[in-house]
């Protein structure tokens, strides 16, 4: 039996602790690429499908949360979009009509203080309100939705709010009122966003959501109408007092919607 060399044992002995340092120094850098949250990320992202063997996505596309509306289940509702969604018109140019409806009634608000002018304004909020159900019934119920049709879904709401409650603070005489409406019915709408981003499903709730600040304008444009023939001033304390209302409300909202977003965040 050939016995090996002491100078060739030294030799394997080198190259074989070589070797084994080797392995040593690539493990962490597997195990590293193992916990890196990028490669994890795209690992939870895309997976072998166990039953079919291709690859498919984890992620399902968002889901559009409707705001709770009653009349869109009324049959003079669906026979209206059905109509509109055979015409050439868009769910996007409908929002785009609730825009111009909501500076409509500002103006007559601001610029024709009479009771035809406080009925007119009464008559745009509600056609408003009109846009804003049927854009969502085309789009949805008609099957013409659009890439940007999210945008137009809120964008134009945000512009109608402000609109509508710059008009009445001026109507009022306290166009500083109006601002701070048109900013707390916006942050409102915010706020639910905010919970949509977060994972959670978007909160409608009042005390002062959209529906409520656009009725409680409707009712004070048809009692300034109604007893407006008592004095002007009579008119701007009913406009006033509806600003008031809305922006108050509009806070408690805010405070209403931003509790719930924390109590499902924490689990309560």
């Amino acid at each position: 039996m050939n016995l090996i060399s002491g100078a060739k044992q030294k030799q394997l002995l080198r190259t074989f602790n070589k070797g084994h340092m080797q392995e040593n120094k690539l493990q962490p850098i597997h195990d590293d690429m193992d916990a890196n949250p990028v490669r994890q990320a795209c690992n939870s992202h895309v997976r072998a499908s166990s039953d079919n063997g291709m690859l498919e996505t984890a992620a399902e596309p968002p889901t559009m949360h409707r705001r709770p509306i009653a009349a869109r289940e009324h049959g003079w509702a669906r026979a209206l979009s059905s109509a509109l969604a055979r015409c050439a018109i868009t769910p996007n140019q409908i929002s785009v009509f609730s825009v111009l409806f909501a500076g409509a009634g500002a103006a007559m608000l601001v610029w024709m203080p009479t009771p035809m002018g406080w009925l007119g304004c009464a008559a745009c909020v509600q056609l408003r309100l009109l846009c804003n159900l049927l854009d969502g019934m085309v789009a949805v119920e008609g099957g013409k939705q659009t890439p940007t049709g999210t945008l137009y879904n809120e964008f134009p709401d945000r512009i109608a709010d402000s609109l509508l409650l710059l008009g009445l603070g001026t109507a009022a005489g306290q166009s500083w009122l109006g601002w701070l409406g048109a900013l707390l019915a916006a942050l409102t709408a915010y706020v639910r966003l905010t919970g949509a981003s977060l994972g959670l499903e978007q909160d409608f709730r009042g005390p002062m959501a959209k529906q409520h600040r656009m009725a409680v304008l409707t009712a004070a444009c048809l009692l300034a109408a109604g007893l407006g023939l008592l004095g002007h001033e009579v008119a701007s304390l009913i406009l006033g007092t509806a600003a008031w209302g809305i922006a108050l409300g509009a806070l408690l909202t805010c405070v209403a919607r931003t509790q719930a977003i924390a109590r499902l965040l924490k689990g309560d």
